[in-house]
């Protein structure tokens, strides 16, 4: 589908979001070190809101250059996953927790090369904001329409050598950032969701994921 929604998108995902409560519980102890909480910022025009997306720093160990929703670990003093999220999300971007309004509480995904659990947190917030990077995790911050991808058409495969040969997976061009993995994922779960915007992507098998993921 491209282009094919009414006007006010921001209201019809909003409506379609409550069947994703914020239900966020305090993780036990020994799950530090194991969990994290992102952020996914939408602000802007009511008819197609625009997501905030990030570049993270190439020099980090994880995930060096890649597109991203701010977020990260989960601290033993932090009170909830959603804490993380707004916690980390100031720290990367500078955006505010109170300028921040959490409306639902999408289902945890994994990275595909990380034994991580991952529990991304829908966001509305009010423009124009005033984002700054923190140079020692962030290189860039840009902000991402949510009707690039409802298009079938903006979708593009590239190849990942490995051991295993090479593997194909699904990414979305935007501005000379390769959008793909995890965060490409979990947009395309929201918009199918809210949006009902039938994009299917093909992914590699899980059996080779977890092959991937057992030879890092």
């Amino acid at each position: 589908m491209s282009g094919e929604y009414n006007a006010q998108m921001l209201e019809t995902i909003k409506k379609q979001l409550k069947k994703f409560p914020l239900n966020p519980v305090r993780p036990s102890q020994q799950d530090s070190g194991s969990l994290a909480a992102v952020m996914v910022v939408l602000h802007g025009d009511q008819d197609d809101p625009q997501i905030v997306l990030t570049q993270r720093a190439m020099h980090l160990n994880n995930h060096a250059g890649e597109v991203a929703f701010p977020g990260g670990m989960w601290d033993r003093t932090d009170g909830d996953l959603l804490y993380t999220a707004l916690r980390e999300t100031q720290e990367e971007i500078g955006l505010a927790p109170a300028l921040v309004e959490p409306i639902a509480m999408l289902p945890e995904a994994s990275p595909k090369r990380r034994k991580l659990r991952v529990t991304p947190f829908v966001g509305l917030a009010q423009g124009p904001l005033e984002l700054r990077s923190e140079p020692s995790e962030i290189a860039a911050i840009f902000d991402v329409p949510v009707s690039l991808f409802t298009d079938i058409n903006n979708y593009q495969y590239f190849e990942m050598n490995h051991q295993l040969g090479a593997l194909s997976f699904p990414c979305l061009p935007y501005k000379g950032y390769k959008i793909w993995g995890f965060t490409l994922k979990v947009l395309v779960d929201l918009i199918n969701s809210t949006l009902d915007a039938g994009v299917e992507l093909e992914y590699p098998s899980e059996e080779l994921i977890e092959e991937l993921r057992k030879r890092g």
